[in-house]
C-alpha cells in the first residue's frame, strides 16, 4: 500500500489543537499582561512572569511583542483605546437628546472599562507616569486625547441644539472625567478615597454626578431635563 502523505500535520487532531493554541497566544499574553500590570504595576512586572502566566516561553512572547513597552501598549489598545471606536460609532448613530447621550456615555464607559480590570491601568498611569514618560505620552495620545475629544463632541452637540449653554469646552470635559477617575481610584484604593465601610454604588454615583453636571450646563435652571436622570426622576 502506498504511503499516504499529508501536506500538513495541522489536518490531524493534534495539529489542529496546535494551530488553535498558536492563534490564541497573543490574546492569552495580553490577558496575562493586563492581570500583572494591574496587580504589580508597570515597573515591577517582568516579561518572564507574563509568559509564564500565559503558559508560553519568553521567546514566544517576544515573537508577538518585542518589548515590555510594546506589550503594555497592546494591552491599552485592546482594553481601553479600542473601545473609543465603538463609542464614536455610537455617537454617530445616536438619535436621542444630548442629555441621554451623556448618560449613555458615562454608564457605558463604566460598564465597558471602569467596572473591568482594565480600569486599573488608569491608576497605574497616574502613579508611574513620572518614571516612564514614554508610556505616559502613549496613554495621553491613545486614551486621554480621544476620550476628551469625544466628550467635547457631546457637549458641542448640546450647545448646537440649544440644550446646553455655551461653555469653555477645554475645561468642561473635566466635569465628566474627574468623577469617573474618582470612581476608579475608589475601586482600586479602598479606604484611601472613601471610608472602608462605605459601598459606592456606581449607578447611583453616576446618576448623581450627571444631575450636577446638567444643572450646571443647561441654559437656565428652569430648562427641563429630558432624561431619566433629571431632577424629576
Amino acid at each position: 500500500m502506498p504511503h499516504r502523505h499529508f501536506p500538513s500535520d495541522s489536518l490531524t487532531p493534534s495539529g489542529a489543537r496546535h494551530e488553535r493554541r498558536k492563534e490564541a497566544r497573543p490574546g492569552e499574553l495580553l490577558d496575562a499582561a493586563l492581570d500583572l500590570f494591574v496587580e504589580k504595576g508597570y515597573a515591577a512586572t517582568r516579561v518572564e512572569e507574563v509568559a509564564a502566566r500565559a503558559g508560553v516561553s519568553k521567546g514566544t512572547l517576544f515573537l508577538y511583542f518585542p518589548s515590555k513597552e510594546e506589550l503594555f501598549k497592546a494591552v491599552v489598545r485592546q482594553s481601553i483605546s479600542g473601545r473609543l471606536v465603538e463609542w464614536n460609532s455610537d455617537f454617530e448613530a445616536f438619535s436621542g437628546t444630548t442629555c441621554d447621550m451623556l448618560d449613555f456615555c458615562m454608564n457605558s464607559w463604566w460598564e465597558r472599562v471602569g467596572a473591568t480590570k482594565a480600569s486599573g491601568l488608569t491608576k497605574l498611569i497616574m502613579s508611574e507616569a513620572g518614571n516612564f514618560p514614554e508610556i505616559a505620552a502613549f496613554y495621553q495620545q491613545e486614551v486621554v486625547q480621544p476620550g476628551h475629544a469625544l466628550i467635547r463632541r457631546i457637549f458641542q452637540r448640546g450647545i448646537d441644539s440649544g440644550e446646553f449653554r455655551h461653555m469653555d469646552l477645554d475645561y468642561a470635559v473635566y466635569s465628566v472625567v474627574a468623577p469617573m477617575v474618582y470612581m476608579i481610584l475608589s475601586q482600586h484604593s479602598a479606604g484611601v478615597c472613601m471610608p472602608k465601610d462605605m459601598l459606592l454604588d456606581p449607578k447611583k454615583y453616576i446618576a448623581s454626578q450627571l444631575r450636577i453636571i446638567l444643572d450646571g450646563i443647561r441654559p437656565s435652571p428652569s430648562t427641563p431635563v429630558n432624561c431619566a436622570t433629571g431632577p424629576d426622576s
